[in-house]
């Protein structure tokens, strides 16, 4: 936006309530489709499909591929078979699944009998993978050329279907089965000669996506080969898609979100925040809050089992949220730096013992350091006795090493039985390292102190 963004926004609004609609349209059709989408998601329902409705037939389409899918879908309901038939026919294949995906089915049958029969066919044939591998994601609209064709006949078809695909950058060399056997840039198209044949120039190493490779793994593709766009192949080989980059955003995006809030207890949501109901965010958060709450009174027992001891020396009550707290967060610690090297593949099953001996040095480090820093703490600050200085402090040790040691191992025992890693993160860690720390405490303290 070349204004004041702020100021845009009033100004549209403002062009909105006093119903000045033709001057509405012509400002809107100046800006670019994805700021276009960023201000009708800012609208109310009922204004946002006002605005949409009174945008050229040809920019709505445009627009409607940046929009949320909810807001997508309060859209493409409140059309008429027709209106929705051309906005699904405009859309690239993938982002039409993707909306249908999340749609009724009452309402995709009636969607597709509007489509056309090109558009029907691929949005059926991306519906039939499974869900988050390749073939779900990618994209029918791609470029092909033959083998045996010259550059000028592969400029040629370029400028005939090149409008409807999704890339044209790069083009897919098949043969008469379909079989991927090279690419060629279309910058190299452009600086051959005329006469050369595409199979003499073509690029032949190609790196090529399966159809059923989750979709993670095809992000780590794209970020090992530094790819604007991959082609998806069959088991046969045969060319059936490609992915771009753009839709690998949208999957790190989707995955770091997931991941995260696996990591802080929630259930997985792929609404935005705003977008979500106060019932919504209950539900999402409950069963885990729930979880939590039921293992950590085995927490609450453990103290228990040992409320006449803390009565005879009730100081070491005191620390008791700090050494639960400390362990819980080195335990934190740890196990987010070994999921995130899971999920870039840095580590594996296989390296387990060396990352345990690697985070045992850590955690020794760490629990000394603390130690001694806490040590001087308590018989300088706090005054209290040497045995219950000693008897704090060798837990606290012990309590850095339990965690480490459950926060690298549990993530990397999840991953090895089919579980997500990022499940076994902060608050399933903190909860177990708990329960661990006070039994350390307790034993210490009868050890030194003789409770």
């Amino acid at each position: 936006m070349e204004e004041n963004e702020e100021e845009l926004v009033e100004k549209l609004k403002t062009l909105l309530e006093t119903k000045q609609y033709t001057s509405l349209r012509q400002a809107l059709s100046e800006l670019n489709d994805a700021d276009i989408a960023l201000f009708l998601g800012e609208l109310e329902e009922a204004d946002m499909l006002k605005i949409f409705r009174i945008l050229p037939k040809s920019l709505a389409a445009d627009v409607f591929s940046y929009l949320e899918m909810e807001d997508q879908q309060s859209i493409i309901t409140s059309l008429s078979e027709r209106e929705a038939g051309s906005i699904i026919d405009n859309l690239m294949a993938d982002d039409a699944t993707d909306l249908l995906e999340e749609m009724p089915a009452s309402m995709v049958k009636r969607l597709l009998a509007a489509a056309s029969p090109e558009t029907r066919r691929d949005i059926n044939h991306l519906l039939n993978y499974p869900e988050d591998s390749a073939g779900s994601i990618m994209t029918v609209e791609y470029v092909d050329l033959k083998e045996d064709s010259t550059v000028a006949q592969a400029i040629e078809r370029i400028k005939k279907v090149g409008i409807d695909s999704e890339t044209i950058n790069i083009c897919y060399v098949l043969d008469k089965q379909r079989t991927l056997l090279g690419t060629v840039a279309l910058r190299y198209l452009l600086i051959s000669d005329e006469d050369a044949v595409i199979g003499d120039i073509m690029h032949e190493n190609v790196v090529a996506i399966n159809t059923l490779m989750d979709q993670e793994e095809v992000a780590r593709a794209f970020q090992k080969y530094d790819f604007t766009a991959m082609p998806v192949v069959d088991n046969e080989h045969r060319l059936v898609g490609i992915i771009t980059v753009d839709d690998v955003v949208d999957i790190l995006q989707e995955e770091a979100t997931e991941d995260m809030e696996k990591m802080a207890a929630i259930v997985p949501s792929d609404k935005p925040y705003m977008k979500m109901s106060v019932v919504s965010l209950w539900a999402k958060r409950m069963p885990w809050l729930l979880l939590l709450m039921i293992s950590a009174t085995f927490t609450g027992g453990i103290i228990s089992s040992f409320q006449d001891k803390l009565a005879i020396c009730a100081i070491l009550t005191a620390y008791i949220p700090m050494l639960m707290d400390t362990g819980g967060n080195a335990g934190g610690q740890a196990s987010v730096t070994i999921i995130r090297g899971l999920s870039l593949n840095e580590i594996e099953f296989k390296d387990l013992f060396r990352v345990v001996w690697k985070e045992i040095r850590v955690a020794v480090l760490c629990g000394f350091t603390l130690s001694v820093a806490n040590f001087a703490k308590l018989m300088l600050l706090d005054k209290i006795g040497f045995a219950a200085a000693i008897t704090v402090c060798l837990t606290l040790f012990a309590a850095v090493l339990i965690a480490k040691m459950v926060g690298c191992l549990l993530p990397m025992l999840a991953k090895k039985i089919g579980f997500d890693p990022a499940v076994m993160a902060s608050p399933f860690i903190t909860t177990i390292v708990d329960a661990l720390s006070l039994l350390v405490y307790f034993r210490i303290a009868s050890a030194i102190m003789g409770l």
